[in-house]
C-alpha cells in the first residue's frame, strides 16, 4: 500500500480482493491446526490444501474465459447449473459469515481473563446483531473503506509475522532445537480433516464476479495471481511452524496461534488480534452483501437483500450457539466444496464441447469428483475447545 505506483495497478486492484479473503481466515487457524494435527507433514498437508485450491480455481477460470468467448445459453443445462451453483454460493457465504464472526469472537476476547467459549458467543452474537442493524438501515457502502484498509493492516501484519518466525526458526536451528511432532491423524481421517479444511484456501473464485469492473482476462489473472501469493505466503508460514512449536507447548484451540506468536515476540500478539479483528469483521460484511445480493438475485427480488440479510444472521446465531468454530468450518468447506464441484462439472462439459472426452474434460470431471467427495466427506478438527 505504500508503494503507489503497485497500489494503482489495475491488476493489482484486481488482485487485492481475491487475496485478502484466501488468506484472510486460514492464515489464523491453520498453523495451529497442521501443526498441532499433522506435526511434521504439516507442510505437506499444506501443499495439499494449496493444490485442490489450485485445480478448483482452474476450473473457474476455464469457465470465465468459455463465458466471456460464447456466454450462456439460455435454459441450456449449462445455464440451469449455473443457476443452481449460485444458490449453493448464496448458502457457502451464510456459513462463512459465521466462521469469520466466530472467528472474531474467539479473538476479540483471547487476551483477556474472561469464560473464553460464553463471552466468545455473547461477542460474536452482538457483532451478528451491529452486521443486521447496519445492513438493514444504511446497507454497507459506508463500511467498504475499512475492507480496503484491513486488507493493507492484514498484509502487513502477516509479513510482520513471517519475520519474526523466520529469526525464531533460525535461532531454533542454530540452537539444534527443531522439532518433529508425530502426527495425530493418518490414512483416511487426515484425508477427511483436509477435506474440511479447504474453506481456509477459499476465496479465489470472487475474482469471478468482478466483470462489473474487470475483464475476463484481469480477472483471470488477478485470481492465478492471487493464488501463487497466498500458496507461497502459506507454504512459507507453514514450513516455519511446523519445526518450531512442540505440541506440549502449546494449548490447541482456535486461538492457538496468538499462543505462538507470543513465544516468538509477545508485540506480535496485539498486532494479530487487531489484525484478525479488523479482518474477519471486514470479510464477514462483504460476505453479507454478497449473500443478500444473491437472493436479491436468485428470487428477482421477490426476497430483498435485507430479508436474505435477516436470514443469514438467524442461521448464523444459531450456528453460533449449537457449533464450535472447527464444526463451522467444516460446514463451511462443504458448502464451498458443492460450489465448486458444480463449477468444475462446468468446466467438464465446456471443455468436452471442445474435444469430446480429451484429457482436459477427464480432469475436471474427476475434479467435479473431487468436489463432491468433500462435500460429502470433510470432517472437522476435534478437540478445539479442550
Amino acid at each position: 500500500m505504500a508503494w503507489p505506483k503497485l497500489a494503482n495497478n489495475r491488476l493489482w486492484r484486481a488482485t487485492l480482493t481475491p487475496l485478502a479473503s484466501i488468506i484472510g481466515s486460514g492464515f489464523l487457524v491453520l498453523g495451529p491446526i497442521l501443526d498441532d494435527r499433522f506435526g511434521a507433514y504439516g507442510l505437506l498437508a499444506m501443499i495439499a490444501l494449496c493444490g485442490m485450491a489450485a485445480m478448483f480455481g482452474s476450473a473457474i477460470r476455464f469457465n470465465i474465459a468459455a463465458y466471456d468467448q460464447d456466454g450462456w445459453i439460455a435454459g441450456s443445462p449449462v445455464e440451469r447449473l449455473e443457476h443452481v451453483s449460485s444458490w449453493v454460493l448464496a448458502f457457502a457465504y451464510i456459513i462463512s459469515v459465521a466462521y469469520y464472526l466466530n472467528l472474531f469472537g474467539a479473538f476479540g476476547v483471547s487476551l483477556a481473563d474472561v469464560d473464553q467459549d460464553f463471552s466468545a458467543k455473547l461477542l460474536t452474537t452482538a457483532m451478528f446483531a451491529f452486521i443486521l442493524v447496519i445492513g438493514w438501515t444504511r446497507g454497507f457502502s459506508a463500511l467498504e473503506r475499512l475492507e480496503q484498509i484491513s486488507v493493507g493492516l492484514k498484509l502487513a501484519v502477516i509479513g510482520g509475522l513471517l519475520v519474526g518466525l523466520a529469526v525464531y526458526f533460525g535461532a531454533k536451528a542454530s540452537a539444534g532445537a527443531l522439532v518433529l511432532n508425530a502426527p495425530q491423524v493418518t490414512g483416511w481421517n487426515a484425508v477427511a480433516m483436509l477435506f474440511g479444511l479447504i474453506v481456509t484456501v477459499q476465496g479465489f473464485e470472487t475474482s469471478r464476479y468482478l466483470g462489473d469492473t474487470y475483464s475476463a482476462k484481469t480477472r483471470i489473472a488477478s485470481m492465478r495471481l492471487a493464488q501463487i501469493i497466498s500458496t507461497v505466503i502459506y507454504l512459507v508460514y507453514i514450513g516455519l511452524v511446523t519445526f518450531v512449536f512442540a505440541r506440549e507447548d502449546l494449548h490447541f484451540s482456535e486461538t492457538a496461534v496468538v499462543d505462538m506468536m507470543g513465544m516468538v515476540a509477545p508485540i506480535l500478539t496485539v498486532l494479530l488480534v487487531v489484525a484478525a479483528l479488523s479482518a474477519q469483521f471486514s470479510a464477514a460484511v462483504a460476505d453479507t452483501s454478497g449473500s443478500g445480493g444473491l437472493f436479491e438475485e436468485l428470487t428477482h427480488g421477490r426476497v430483498s437483500s435485507r430479508v436474505g440479510y435477516l436470514l443469514l444472521i438467524v442461521i448464523g446465531i444459531a450456528l453460533t450457539w449449537t457449533a464450535d468454530v472447527f464444526e463451522i468450518i467444516a460446514y463451511a468447506s462443504r458448502a464451498f466444496a458443492a460450489y465448486y464441484a458444480i463449477q468444475a462439472g462446468i468446466a467438464a462439459h465446456f471443455a468436452h464441447r471442445n474435444k469430446p472426452f480429451g484429457p482436459l474434460c477427464l480432469s475436471y470431471a474427476a475434479l467435479m469428483v473431487l468436489g463432491l467427495a468433500i462435500t460429502l466427506y470433510g470432517t472437522p478438527v476435534e478437540g478445539g475447545g479442550e
